[in-house]
């Protein structure tokens, strides 16, 4: 952890985070990954009751009115318990709470806020579809306007939480033209669990087991107009926001789900011996230690640089590229350490004898949800080349192309 970058409410707010960590019985965690576990909601209700959900939040609605530092701290130090235990406690803290924060009325912060960030409640956010996960405006989910209510109908899946949640966050497609703009088809609904939900199929997970991902099935669900979530026929603004806490929240909970094989690895490595050396002192082993701790801290890095970011209201289009990159390079940063922690183990670390080899499996979800790396590198591109074309324009920088022998060589310089 960066402490030198913590205030002191930053720095109390984390050993908070870490004495609820402690709290938690290893038998939780070892049942969550055998399913014996489906959904944890005495985690929940715990990380609730000692009010660490939601800290950017205003207090008027749970929270305790700190920044985006403050969340990625603590979604790192809840991630160290394992992938599965952020997730759940990100998706309805971080993610529903905060598109209905940012765009929800008061009356729906009272009644879905509140209570979940208390942990008497719990939520899902329904996005990805049988049909479709990246392609978010293919949602085939529609919901038909009745006048005070909607008619819900469709699928989703690999909804985290499924299994516990009081309410869903879901998306759907209420303007039926075929011609009409994606951005302009689709709203959001907080959705009750209740009549004509039901969650129709938990999956088996290579890992991050425990947090009740299911198919969730809507059979003409009767949602009231006001729970629509911003402004009908307009979730795209809605979803533009909610990819900020998606995809840092991830990148935060990433570098703690990775933290304690590092941990461990440097443990077993400065007590193995092998050929009459402490393994430690073997350049192939040390280097590969070295590796892990050093990506880990650039990914902090990464993580804290574009948390202030956000909190400074840097504008929107670099934010998305600095979200996505951090997102990418966290992630596969953070895999890349925890294989370089079972490596340096040997056999044992491919066992369960030590915790790697979940945390190994827990993270290949990471550059998977929230957006696939390959979207993320697609934004980026894409950001990367109009920040350009852009700053081009008013451009005040050396011009570094005629720093060339040659650049004044322009027959040579062909581009069509």
């Amino acid at each position: 952890m960066y402490d030198f970058l913590l205030t002191e409410e930053q720095k109390k707010l984390r050993d908070e985070a870490r004495d609820l960590v402690k709290w938690v019985p290893r038998q939780m965690i070892l049942d969550m990954d055998q399913d014996k576990i489906r959904f944890p909601r005495e985690f929940l209700r715990e990380a609730g009751r000692r009010n660490l959900m939601g800290c950017r939040y205003p207090q008027k609605w749970g929270g305790r009115g700190m920044d985006w530092v403050s969340t990625a701290m603590v979604m790192e130090e809840i991630g160290t318990l394992g992938y599965i235990f952020a997730c759940t406690f990100g998706v309805g803290a971080e993610l529903v709470c905060d598109a209905i924060i940012q765009h929800g009325t008061d009356e729906q912060k009272e009644k879905y806020v509140k209570p979940l960030l208390a942990g008497e409640i719990f939520a899902a956010e329904c996005l990805t579809e049988p049909r479709g996960g990246s392609d978010f405006f293919g949602t085939t989910t529609t919901a038909e306007d009745k006048g005070d209510y909607f008619l819900l109908n469709g699928q989703k899946r690999f909804i985290v939480g499924a299994e516990g949640a009081d309410y869903f966050l879901v998306y759907a497609r209420t303007d039926h033209n075929p011609g009409a703009h994606p951005h302009k088809a689709l709203t959001c609904f907080i959705v009750d669990r209740g009549p004509g939900v039901e969650v129709k199929y938990i999956y088996g997970l290579m890992g991050c087991r425990g947090g009740g991902a299911g198919r969730i099935v809507f059979k003409n669900v009767k949602v009231p107009r006001e729970n629509i979530v911003g402004e009908l026929n307009d979730a795209y603004t809605v979803f533009n926001t909610m990819m900020i806490p998606e995809r840092l929240g991830t990148a935060a909970m990433t570098i703690g789900a990775a933290r304690p094989a590092l941990d461990v690895a440097t443990r077993y490595t400065s007590r193995r011996k092998a050929f009459g050396r402490v393994i430690n002192q073997f350049q192939g082993v040390s280097f590969q230690v070295a590796e892990a701790a050093m990506l880990l801290d650039a990914a902090r890095s990464m993580v804290y640089t574009t948390c202030r970011a956000v909190d400074a209201g840097v504008d929107t289009n670099r934010i998305r590229r600095m979200v996505s990159e951090t997102k990418k390079f966290v992630t596969e940063s953070c895999q890349k350490a925890a294989r370089n922690a079972m490596q340096v183990m040997g056999g044992i670390g491919y066992t369960n004898v030590f915790p790697i080899e979940r945390i190994v499996r827990d993270l290949g979800l990471a550059s998977i949800w929230t957006g696939t790396n390959e979207v993320m590198a697609m934004i980026t591109a894409h950001e990367w080349y109009r920040e350009y074309e852009q700053n081009i324009k008013t451009r005040q920088e050396r011009d570094y192309e005629l720093d060339a022998a040659e650049a004044a060589a322009v027959e040579e310089k062909i581009y069509e």
